[in-house]
């Protein structure tokens, strides 16, 4: 269904390709999983299957890309949407329309879709997707992970026989994330669709590829093959694999199941220890840095917050998490002044901070938004930096100076929509930080990020508490809470459902548990670097 023959991709102003004599082959009816370090070609592999590379994108594509037998070079993307449907990492971008429903349609309507096969596609995507409840919702008042369920719904209702996904579950819990993966999965054994996707959260999506297509980046070869050979010695591998190859298994584990029926030996020689030992130091708390006493919130009938109290102290990183839609997203724009409480008061510092004037609550308060981009409106990266020094009225050179310290050599003459996912979040996070406020709140700052760079992340943000801020990420990245989490605040319709140590919520939820405590488990064990730790202890003992 989609092959790739020699194919090169060099975008403009660039001196070497983004692809290089990439070649490969994907048949019917199989789910490939597209996997690689940030930065490494993944979407423009992706993008160059409809053609979007590089009719809409620019730049030259030498070799030849065959879909479904057509060659994209002899057709556009609206010649090939009958046969390729293509989800982006920004789902709400490629929305047309106001409503859940007649999204859903609008495709179907421009293929010349009869109403009657219209209507029973859409059911059947409703179903799918467990989208019953949202149909005749405004697009706007969805959450990040609600608007993703809705564009993968899309397309697949226009009945595509291959789907393109670009990080499917990257906004979703971990329960829906494994309910719309289980429905490509059925798609692509029941009905013979075939689904290429990059996801970097491998951890969710391993066990549902039937093959690997791996870029190294760096001017290396892409390779292709199954998971097990693969992924396994991959630098992005799952947190499943890692604890595997520390732990001597052969072959090397990529499900949970697996790995419990190799680990009862590794849990002898860690018994009696104790995990949290293990775990990196955390200063203790400061001084109380925000207060949300009966904070209620809605988008007209509905409620998205119902009565909410909250303390957040210096010095904590903390984690939001919850299904989609549970309030997330909404209560960081309440404490960064975005919206007004409903009823009830938010303090930040001693002040309201919907009350203060733009350039005062910068300096209380910082949003890095899910949509990052939407800091970032100019054309390179050093002009990006220069206004954000003016507009906090710092020393010129400021935010510069915190873009470097977080991240490594970031051309200041690029334009932003050029940089990585990773070097964009880094920027938007500069260009907020530049105001120094005490308060960073981070909505999803992990998509796109694959685990290296989750990792500089992590040791970024644990840096910012030790330094006395109040660090707060709403996210469904079980594995970055494991590592960097102090506290774990944790929503269900608005309400607070558990509040309490990272270590403590996120072991004892079925959900929200990371894999190494899945597998580690009745030990209390979060993540590799801890079982590394202490075996060094054991062994030497």
């Amino acid at each position: 269904m989609i092959s790739f023959d020699r194919v090169t991709v060099t975008y403009p102003g660039s001196d070497r390709p983004t692809l290089s004599d990439v070649s490969f082959e994907v048949p019917e009816g199989e789910l490939c999983l597209v996997v690689g370090p940030t930065g490494s070609g993944k979407s423009t592999l992706l993008r160059a299957v409809n053609g979007l590379v590089p009719r809409f994108t620019g730049g030259s594509v030498a070799g030849t890309v065959t879909v479904g037998g057509r060659d994209t070079a002899g057709h556009t993307p609206r010649e090939l949407a009958d046969v390729v449907g293509y989800v982006g990492q920004d789902p709400a971008a490629g929305f047309v329309t106001d409503h859940v429903e007649d999204e859903l349609a609008y495709a179907m309507e421009n293929l010349g879709i009869a109403p009657d096969v219209m209507r029973r596609r859409i059911e059947d995507v409703l179903d799918l997707l467990a989208l019953h409840d949202l149909r005749d919702r405004p697009l706007s008042t969805l959450s990040g992970g609600q608007q993703q369920r809705v564009a993968i719904g899309a397309a697949l209702a226009a009945g595509s026989r291959i789907l393109i996904l670009d990080e499917p579950t990257s906004a979703l819990d971990p329960a829906a994330a494994e309910d719309v993966l289980a429905a490509l999965a059925r798609l692509v054994h029941d009905l013979g669709v075939t689904v290429l996707v990059v996801e970097h959260r491998l951890e969710r999506v391993a066990q549902f590829a039937d093959r690997v297509i791996e870029i190294p980046g760096d001017g290396r070869r892409v390779v292709i093959g199954l998971p097990s050979e693969i992924l396994p010695a991959s630098a992005t591998a799952p947190p499943v694999a890692v604890l595997g190859r520390m732990a001597g298994w052969s072959p090397v584990p990529l499900t949970v199941r697996d790995a419990r029926r190799r680990a009862e030996s590794l849990r002898e020689r860690l018994a009696g220890l104790d995990a949290a030992t293990f775990a990196p130091e955390r200063a203790p708390l400061g001084a109380r840095t925000v207060s949300v006493r009966g904070l209620r919130a809605a988008y007209g009938p509905i409620v998205a917050l119902r009565s909410i109290d909250l303390d957040l102290h210096s010095g904590e990183v903390v984690a939001v998490m919850g299904r989609n839609g549970s309030g997330k997203s909404t209560l960081l724009e309440h404490i960064v002044g975005l919206r007004t409480p409903v009823t009830g008061r938010i303090e930040v510092g001693g002040a309201q901070p919907h009350r203060l004037e733009p350039r005062h609550a910068i300096r209380r308060v910082g949003l890095v938004p899910q949509d990052n981009a939407v800091l970032l409106y100019h054309d390179t990266v050093a002009a990006e930096c220069a206004a954000a020094d003016a507009d906090a009225d710092a020393v010129p050179g400021t935010t510069r100076r915190i873009l470097d310290r977080i991240v490594d050599d970031v051309d200041p003459q690029v334009h932003p929509r050029d940089l990585s996912e990773g070097q964009r979040l880094c920027l938007a996070m500069a260009i907020v930080l530049s105001a120094d406020p005490p308060v960073l709140l981070l909505d999803e700052p992990t998509r796109g990020l694959d685990y290296g760079a989750k990792r500089r992340l992590g040791a970024v943000l644990s840096s910012l508490a030790a330094e006395g801020r109040t660090v707060v990420l709403a996210t469904h990245d079980v594995e970055v809470v494991a590592s960097v989490a102090d506290r774990c605040v944790v929503l269900a319709d608005g309400d607070v459902v558990a509040d309490g140590p990272a270590r403590e919520v996120v072991v004892h939820s079925p959900v929200f548990a990371p894999q190494v405590a899945k597998i580690m488990a009745p030990q209390d064990w979060l993540t590799v670097d801890e079982v590394a730790a202490a075996l060094a202890v054991a062994e030497a003992s």
